[in-house]
């Protein structure tokens, strides 16, 4: 990288403490700090919603799982449409009905205090491993681009972190989601550069592949063998599942449709993230067969020798650093660096709302006054942050490539969390044993799946795991309604004669 690249990334950094100061100075009220007093454009949340969920999954992964697995994971876009309808007008309606600022506030009413302290607990675990995983694949990127070994990672880590923990702790939602939009402009437009720059180098679209090449795995409509990696099913229903697990159950995606004026503006939301996702997402599938078929027209320019299938995740970075000339290397740079920071405000700010919405309590009782509150907010924001950078430093430890092993967390307590309002929204007769019961019942099976390879061992010949991640959100589903729904309908309470 050019010295006019760093001075683009530096000035990106910059710019996003600027924001957070300056949305600081326009804080009242904790309201205010988590959900902009619920009134934001509706459009620029979807955008927020976007760059929190798919920010540096989209980036890395999706270029890597096409360039060395092959594209059949891109029909997971088939699940859009369907998971519009159900989370549009079935359960936004009801979710904004009730304008919380902590989601898991809504258990509380009908499940009890117990019920609501499990749902908050799963989603700090969740946020706190997603956002260590995020930030430390980003920083491993980084370090591909900048020639850096790897004992550089956890110095990039602290970068990224500081940045990103300074202007969510300042600014709340607002400077989340402003800077947000900028990361998905850098973002989208790195993946167009990056597909101009080989299509320049290349005189053409030659780099578009026209068979089926060799180092691609067989990926089959459907499949009855658990430990096929990828199928055209598996990915649609895998896909759905989290998609509509994340909108139902995550203070993430529920915080931003708080922030929206009512449902319609949160459908209005929700319509932009899914358009948004399926363009970004189809645009890096593309990236990822330019790459595929630049470095197999010049083998000699691969990151290490071998084929692309073993080196598949660092061709990305690898391009950016040593192909791009210098401004778009920078541009590119500094949108992979927005990637990490867009999951570390997010999560940020949404676990600050969870813990200062169940702190709520005691703090009206001790009469604190509103801009106390606010700071106690910014400080907790501070913690949680230092907690991300800390945890990222075990995150290598879990086997797979980049979509793998995004697979493998996020899926841990997705669907567990989103059980929770299945129970409380549609059993009637759900209680919390039996809730308790159904739920960690569903954690169990996708701890088992998620690292199904470390505990029963891989396949010898092809280095599978015995059940593929795409069966994580699934078989949670299954077995938290199958063994949940028997469970709470035993141990409700009869009513007396």
């Amino acid at each position: 990288m050019a010295a006019i690249d760093w001075i683009i990334v530096a000035i990106y950094a910059i710019s996003t403490i600027g924001l957070g100061a300056y949305f600081s100075r326009r804080q009242r009220s904790t309201k205010d700090y988590f959900i902009g007093s619920g009134k934001m454009n509706p459009l620029l949340i979807g955008v927020s919603l976007f760059a929190t969920l798919l920010s540096t999954i989209t980036y890395l992964a999706i270029p890597g799982e096409v360039a060395g697995k092959g594209p059949v994971y891109l029909s997971n876009y088939l699940a859009y449409p369907f998971t519009f309808l159900l989370v549009g007008f079935v359960i936004l309606p009801v979710y904004m009905r009730q304008r919380v600022t902590s989601a898991y506030s809504l258990l509380e009413e009908r499940l009890g205090p117990s019920v609501k302290f499990l749902g908050a607990i799963m989603f700090t675990l969740l946020r706190l491993v997603w956002m260590t995983l995020l930030v430390y694949l980003t920083a491993k990127a980084i370090s591909i681009m900048i020639g850096a070994p790897a004992e550089a990672v956890p110095l990039i880590v602290m970068v990224t972190g500081f940045f990103a923990i300074i202007y969510t702790s300042l600014g709340g939602l607002r400077a989340v989601v402003i800077t947000d939009l900028m990361q998905t402009i850098l973002l989208y437009g790195g993946a167009l550069l990056v597909i101009g720059t080989v299509t320049w180098k290349m005189g053409g679209f030659g780099w578009f592949p026209t068979e089926w090449p060799d180092s691609w795995d067989d990926q089959p409509v459907f499949s009855l063998d658990p430990s096929t990696r990828v199928t055209v099913f598996g990915s649609i229903l895998s896909v759905f599942l989290w998609t509509v697990a994340t909108m139902s159950g995550d203070q993430v995606s529920v915080q931003r449709f708080m922030a929206t004026k009512d449902a319609p503006a949160a459908r209005k939301a929700l319509a932009m993230q899914l358009s948004i996702s399926v363009v970004v997402g189809v645009t890096l599938g593309f990236v990822g067969l330019a790459l595929l078929g630049y470095f197999q027209a010049f083998p000699e320019l691969l990151p290490r020798e071998g084929g692309v299938s073993g080196q598949a995740d660092a061709l990305f970075p690898h391009f950016i650093a040593f192909e791009l000339p210098p401004v778009i290397a920078g541009l590119v740079v500094a949108g992979l660096f927005a990637a990490a920071m867009s999951s570390i405000d997010s999560g940020v700010n949404s676990i600050t709302a969870v813990v200062m919405t169940e702190w709520g309590r005691r703090l009206e009782g001790r009469q604190i006054e509103p801009r106390r509150q606010v700071s106690l907010a910014r400080w907790m924001a501070l913690i949680i942050g230092t907690i991300v950078v800390v945890g990222s430093g075990w995150i290598g430890y879990i086997p797979g490539n980049f979509m793998a092993v995004t697979n493998k967390v996020v899926n841990l307590f997705t669907v567990p969390i989103a059980l929770l309002f299945f129970f409380a929204l549609f059993v009637p007769f759900a209680n919390a044993r039996g809730v308790w019961i159904g739920t960690l019942s569903s954690v169990t099976v996708a701890v088992l799946i998620s690292f199904s390879g470390v505990i029963f061992g891989v396949d010898p010949e092809t280095g599978l795991d015995p059940v593929s991640f795409q069966w994580i959100s699934p078989s949670a589903l299954v077995t938290g309604v199958v063994i949940g729904v028997p469970a709470c309908y035993l141990l409700r309470r009869k009513e007396p004669a």
